[in-house]
């Protein structure tokens, strides 16, 4: 394949990325361009599978294109499609920066649990979750940052990948609803007597003491496994660690403005404006941190 296929296959990721990560291409944008076209076709690659399990196929089509995919995955970097640009660009992503190829295979596996788990009975079972689908990103992007030591940047990443879920499951805990999921854990739900119900205003039904309570409960957890993540910026080159900080600290703000505030993600799914996110992206640039 020419290097102008090639091109063009990274410039597609970078489009999807640009139009649809709301919150990732911010970080994104901060690499250098060998990394960030990489990172974008990682994002792309993601956002498909993703679009899989979220979309409005019946189950039984959803796992068996999530089983399909999942074995042209397999086959890369050797056999991409050459007609389809996210998966030539992200076959020479593997090749360049020797990513691993079983990192996506979690990324599939998180999304069969999508359809087919609509509930997690403890922490653990949803840390599993987690690892297969923001975990497993963490470790693809640690490959692309190319730290000098990657045994000890490998964990960190991952449990950033962490904290980030576990942000998302609280911004989208209405959301998730609607689509017949609760990723919150039933044994926290017991535990605060709450049962993510929607009322007739498709709000979240349960007593605003005991949400309020879960809901500090699980981003009191989500700070901890930041805490441990973020201590893989020093492991970092100076932009690999900015694109980072950024991504991180986009997520950090939404999760500290929700245990400020859980009624907030009662009826409605939170977001950052546009000039907050740039201003973590800059901070993270001039300070390595957000």
């Amino acid at each position: 394949m020419s290097a102008l296929d090639v091109r063009t296959a990274y410039a597609a990721c970078e489009q999807i990325t640009r139009r649809e990560a709301r919150n990732f291409s911010y970080g994104i944008r901060l690499l250098p361009g060998p990394k960030r076209q990489a990172l974008s076709a990682v994002y792309a690659m993601a956002r498909r599978i993703d679009d899989i399990g979220d979309g409005a196929l019946p189950a039984d089509e959803k796992l068996r294109r999530l089983d399909a995919l999942d074995s042209r995955l397999h086959r890369l970097p050797d056999a991409p499609d050459p007609d389809d640009p996210v998966a030539v660009a992200v076959a020479d992503a593997v090749r360049r920066f020797r990513l691993p190829v079983s990192a996506f295979g979690e990324i599939v596996e998180g999304c069969r649990a999508d359809v087919t788990v609509p509930r997690y009975a403890t922490f653990e079972e949803l840390h599993r979750y987690c690892r297969w689908v923001a975990g497993s990103v963490g470790r693809l992007s640690t490959a692309i940052y190319g730290p000098a030591d990657p045994d000890a940047a490998r964990p960190l990443a991952d449990a950033l990948g962490v904290a980030l879920q576990l942000t998302n499951i609280l911004r989208d805990i209405r959301e998730d609803r609607l689509a017949g999921r609760v990723y919150l854990p039933a044994e926290d739900l017991d535990r605060f007597g709450c049962t993510i119900e929607l009322d007739s205003r498709g709000r979240v039904a349960d007593a605003p003491a005991r949400f309020r309570a879960l809901v500090r409960f699980e981003a009191a957890r989500a700070e901890r496994w930041y805490e441990t993540g973020l201590a893989l910026l020093p492991l970092l080159d100076h932009r690999s660690a900015a694109c980072t900080a950024a991504m991180a600290g986009i997520y950090h703000r939404l999760l500290v403005r929700i245990a400020a505030d859980p009624d907030l993600v009662r009826g409605t799914r939170l977001s950052l404006t546009t000039p907050a996110k740039l201003a973590v992206a800059v901070r993270a640039l001039s300070r390595r941190a957000a």
